[in-house]
């Protein structure tokens, strides 16, 4: 496997370095000593999937405040997806700073996404599946999130209408960069 730095302080891309025969190949997809040469120290400690019927379906953007703060790794195993992160950490050089990437079943790219960051993603096709790989047990009293298209990260989507997206997510409220972040 493959470690890309992103323009986000701690976030990176993961891309298999997949090894052919006429069979198909075989992949690492993850590699806790891979990614610890890289400073990331990651524990899995629950997966999950979702799956989306719809393109144009958003969901995010989503995060735990410490100290259930988590880390993950995502994946799209079917279909594709513009996966995208942003850095809520006060003392981060990126603070408020996203990043995007289409992640799909096809160029088989994750992504890393370092705690204190809100991730969430816009289907680009039908039948989208996402896997996530968490560092941290999900802790209800402690999920919070940021609008998707709060003007305080000016996130370029693949889509700004149409969309499916849950009630909850579509009324997060106003971020303010000055009592917003969190502290890790």
């Amino acid at each position: 496997m493959k470690i890309c730095r992103t323009s986000l302080q701690k976030a990176v891309t993961i891309e298999l370095e997949p090894i052919r025969d006429e069979r198909g190949f075989f992949a690492r997809s993850f590699c806790k000593r891979t990614l610890e040469q890289y400073g990331i120290v990651f524990d899995v400690v629950q997966c999950n999937v979702a799956f989306n019927k719809h393109v144009r379906t958003l969901r995010g953007m989503h995060f735990q405040f410490p100290p259930f703060g988590e880390e993950k790794i995502v994946s799209c195993s079917s279909g594709a997806v513009y996966d995208v992160i942003i850095d809520l950490n006060q003392n981060s050089d990126t603070f408020c700073g996203w990043f995007g990437i289409t992640l799909s079943a096809e160029n088989q790219t994750a992504l890393y996404v370092p705690k204190g960051f809100a991730h969430g993603y816009q289907t680009l096709t039908e039948n989208a599946q996402i896997t996530y790989l968490v560092s941290q047990y999900y802790a209800p009293a402690y999920e919070s999130g940021v609008r998707w298209n709060d003007r305080a990260f000016g996130i370029q989507w693949p889509f700004q209408e149409d969309l499916l997206i849950s009630s909850k997510d579509s009324n997060w409220g106003d971020f303010d960069r000055e009592t917003g972040g969190i502290i890790i």
